[in-house]
């Protein structure tokens, strides 16, 4: 992935570098050579990816809450960023029923704290705002949505993440895309499911499972026949910071929505993933148990990626049954080795498989002159 060069020496502001997708991303960027600085109201778990890899000596590491806009202007103002990726949210359907309107205050007025202090910040050129692929209204379809089809929510999260999708469209549209010289490229980027190693939140299912399999204890399943676009952490990843150089060299072009989902293959219901996962560990078993959120979540959730494909000449490279490989293999170093030199070796490992992939992956589309989606091996 040579367009990743583009980071070297670039001043990176990530909020919520402190989540699983932060760290993840935080360590990518900083291989490439990125000078980055992270603004987070705190670690959300413990364990956490970012502890155990010892992120914080390697960053600017700002503690912060990004409801408070005055503090975050001031911190940016004073890092003078050149990119900035939004994540920072309260990220679970389930808390979202919980704390309702600490869910929209942080997921909608995060967001436009951020934009508003961005548009102010002549430094930055591409804006990140990560959101989910709970963003679209409910329509019941077999097919994946596509980044036009309408936004919705019947949750608070989703309804969250649906309007900090029109949150960042008006600000697009009213103070990044003024007139011909367009000075900063504004994206969103949806993706849902994504699992890996170093994820310790509450109700997501690969954490639930490894503590269960921990424990000794049966698996607890809400939704066992629910279908999920399940993939690895680095295939969004890699969207997005492909999507960055992008904006930077073409912020009218590539400003807007984006989805970055797995191969049509890798959309499994809940209960073949855990039985995979039981598979992989060497022993479990799993039940039913009951949901504790109001509102049932849809049978069938899928993205269409092809806009990524098409411009950005991204692909998911894993297929499930890679991803899950691999997000074991990282659980398995953890609790029985798990010294922070072997989990970042690790790290290290997978980012390399991927980017060797992708570059097997881009050699051959050159060698065929085509640039359309391809199996190798």
């Amino acid at each position: 992935m040579d367009d990743l060069n583009f980071f070297k020496g670039r001043r990176v502001f990530i909020t919520g570098h402190t989540g699983f997708k932060g760290a993840w991303l935080t360590f990518w960027l900083l291989r490439r050579g990125a000078l980055v600085t992270g603004f987070s109201l705190d670690v959300p778990t413990s364990p956490s990816l970012f502890e155990s890899l010892g992120l914080a000596r390697d960053i600017q590491h700002i503690t912060g809450d990004i409801r408070d806009a005055e503090y975050l202007s001031n911190v940016l103002e004073g890092e003078q960023p050149e990119i900035v990726f939004h994540l920072a949210a309260q990220p679970l359907v389930c808390r979202g029923f919980q704390y309702p309107k600490a869910t929209f205050d942080i997921n909608v007025g995060g967001t436009v704290n951020l934009l508003e202090v961005v548009r102010k910040t002549e430094s930055v050129g591409v804006v990140i705002c990560v959101t989910s692929d709970k963003c679209y209204e409910r329509r019941g379809w077999e097919w994946g949505y596509r980044e036009h089809d309408p936004l919705g929510g019947t949750d608070p999260y989703g309804a969250s993440k649906a309007a900090a999708e029109i949150v960042a469209a008006a600000y697009q549209e009213s103070f990044f895309s003024m007139g011909p010289g367009v000075r900063t490229g504004l994206a969103t980027v949806r993706a849902g499911n994504v699992i890996g190693g170093g994820d310790w939140a509450q109700d997501r299912l690969v954490p639930d499972c490894i503590r269960a399999l921990m424990a000794g204890e049966p698996i607890l399943v809400r939704h066992p026949e629910a279908i999920r676009p399940w993939q690895h952490v680095l295939e969004p990843l890699a969207g997005y910071l492909l999507l960055a150089c992008r904006l930077w060299d073409q912020p009218e072009r590539y400003s807007g929505p984006w989805n970055f989902g797995p191969k049509p293959d890798s959309a499994w219901s809940v209960a073949d993933v855990v039985q995979e996962i039981i598979r992989l560990w060497g022993h479990g078993a799993w039940q039913g148990a009951e949901s504790r959120a109001t509102v049932r979540e849809a049978a069938s959730l899928r993205l269409c990626s092809d806009k990524a494909m098409s411009l950005l000449s991204w692909r998911p490279q894993w297929n499930l049954q890679a991803a899950l490989r691999r997000t074991i293999d990282w659980y398995r170093l953890f609790y029985w080795q798990g010294a922070r030199v072997e989990l970042r070796a690790l790290c290290d490992r997978q980012i390399d498989q991927y980017e060797a992939r992708r570059a097997r992956f881009e050699s051959f589309s050159k060698r065929i002159g085509r640039n359309k989606p391809v199996s190798i091996s």
